[in-house]
């Protein structure tokens, strides 16, 4: 049987020649989501039980950088798709097999608890209004984080922190609101989600925090939020890829005004771009590094220790950074022609920009994992 990358493969042209109409609707496609459902890369994350493919963190890794190498926002989509179905691993199997038993069913959503959960019987009454829907058009489910509410007053956890859970539900509940106009990332759809007064099984709302994966594949052992972040490190990788492509063409071709030689044949230009070539291969090879050994612990019988994760986000932010240094290096390279639209340097300049900004790569992550290499008091319940 193909593997996801290799059934994958013959969908990268077409995501490469449409990413400027993406650009230009502000989302991915409906076909190209039909598609990229159909290859199961929405599905890299679902448990086998529900029809799922339960990869392992590098094949994740490896199909989401193949996707954003052709094209940054087609391979965020493939990202949240995949990475929101972690909820799966905690529901109970009814309710996981109602939203995810479906091979074509594509969802999305937002983990900040940006929404309110009221307590009601065996229900949650909920509302809320939640940013960066990425993908969310093309959902037949969403999610969206809420903080939980009891006799009028916010439940809290053991630690004090409050108590937020994941509220699942179908997007024929939401209202879509169109408020993605940013610099990059353009095509990803990540508008707003908005539900109001919606009533939610006990049985669909999940905790990342507090509940316990009811799947035993190692998968699920591995921490929630290291893998949205690889993911997100995962599309940094693939972009700055892509980059490189793109000066490689360019360079060969383009004679700066007055000069004879084309770009790759200055000293200069040839090693900026060694620089580049470098700095990626040594960032894909850290993280890859640090996927391996936090696995090979996810696969054994114990806990995965704080250490080992803060390791893993460490590697997922300098991937992110890294390539955003690599865009703009590029991107600086190109001189006047990267400045038009019609340059694949100034979208993988913009993209690059708008993948640092995530919360789980951004440089607050340097500060979380600074302060356990420092052997500091840390709450370790987002790393």
């Amino acid at each position: 049987m193909p593997t996801p990358l290799a059934r994958l493969q013959p969908l990268l042209p077409e995501l490469a020649a449409r990413a400027a109409e993406m650009e230009e609707v502000r989302r991915l496609p409906a076909d190209l989501a039909a598609k990229l459902a159909a290859t199961g890369a929405f599905r890299m994350v679902t448990p086998k039980a529900f029809g799922g493919l339960e990869l392992s963190p590098g094949e994740i890794v490896e199909v989401t950088e193949a996707a954003a190498r052709a094209n940054a926002s087609a391979g965020w989509c493939v990202m949240i798709a995949a990475t929101t179905a972690l909820n799966a691993a905690y529901m109970a199997s009814e309710y996981a097999s109602e939203v995810y038993g479906d091979p074509m069913t594509i969802t999305g959503g937002v983990f900040a608890p940006m929404g309110k959960a009221v307590v009601e019987g065996e229900h949650y009454r909920v509302s809320g209004r939640w940013q960066w829907g990425s993908g969310s058009a093309n959902c037949s489910w969403l999610c969206g984080g809420c903080t939980v509410w009891e006799n009028g007053e916010m439940k809290r956890l053991s630690s004090g922190a409050p108590d937020t859970r994941m509220m699942v539900f179908p997007a024929s509940d939401a209202t879509l609101h169109d408020t993605w106009h940013v610099m990059g990332l353009k095509g990803t759809g990540s508008g707003d989600i908005e539900v109001k007064d919606i009533l939610v099984p006990r049985g669909r709302s999940v905790s990342l925090v507090a509940d316990a994966p009811r799947e035993t594949g190692a998968l699920f052992k591995f921490p929630a939020f290291g893998l949205l972040a690889l993911g997100v490190s995962a599309v940094a990788l693939g972009n700055a890829r892509g980059a490189l492509d793109a000066f490689h063409a360019l360079a060969t071709v383009k004679k700066s005004q007055g000069s004879s030689k084309t770009l790759s044949e200055r000293q200069a230009v040839q090693a900026d771009y060694a620089r580049c070539e470098a700095e990626w291969r040594a960032a894909r090879a850290y993280l890859f590094a640090e996927i391996g050994r936090v696995w090979t612990i996810a696969q054994g019988q114990g806990a995965i220790p704080m250490e080992a994760r803060a390791d893993l986000r460490l590697a997922c932010t300098h991937m992110t950074r890294t390539g955003a240094d690599i865009c703009r290096t590029l991107y600086d390279l190109g001189g006047g022609a990267a400045l038009f639209e019609a340059s694949d340097l100034q979208r993988r300049f913009r993209d690059a920009h708008a993948i640092t900004q995530h919360i789980v790569t951004a440089p607050a992550t340097l500060e979380l994992t600074g302060r356990i290499l420092f052997g500091l008091p840390t709450d370790g319940g987002m790393v």
